[in-house]
């Protein structure tokens, strides 16, 4: 009379399916790769996607430091922060970030299209970023994404 309908993995299902994905950053837009390594560490590239269960895959960023900015986005980006002290506003344009610390450009970028929950920051943990193409201290079988 009913029939089966959507079948939902357990934790143990999902955790157990997780894989690890290489990305080779040189020469690929900020944003662009932003959003697919987002789609990849929620796990909405697969076909059980369940949003409250943490069932995202790793992934790893090569070559951080040849990202490439469109635009006038190099000179004009601005990334701000606060120290939370009067005055403690703190600001560094992309050109200098991306000179300085590669990785945290991309960092910056994936954190923004993430979900602001203790979900997004397990999420943000998946996510591994090199500046060069050295990962010797990753010993997992990695698939390589275009």
């Amino acid at each position: 009379m009913y029939s089966e309908g959507t079948k939902f993995l357990s934790k143990k299902e999902a955790l157990s399916q997780r894989q690890w994905y290489l990305i080779d950053a040189k020469g690929k837009v900020l944003g662009r790769l932003a959003s697919k390594i987002a789609v990849i560490l929620q796990g909405k590239h697969k076909p059980n996607y369940t949003p409250n269960q943490n069932m995202g895959d790793f992934v790893v960023v090569i070559n951080a430091k040849d990202i490439v900015l469109t635009g006038k986005k190099l000179d004009q980006k601005i990334h701000r922060w606060h120290s939370g002290y009067p005055g403690g506003l703190k600001e560094v344009v992309a050109r200098k970030l991306l000179e300085k610390h590669p990785e945290k450009l991309l960092y910056l970028a994936v954190k923004g299209m993430l979900p602001k929950n203790f979900q997004g920051n397990r999420m943000l943990k998946r996510l591994k970023i090199f500046p060069d193409s050295n990962i010797s201290h990753i010993t997992q079988k990695l698939i390589k994404i275009n």
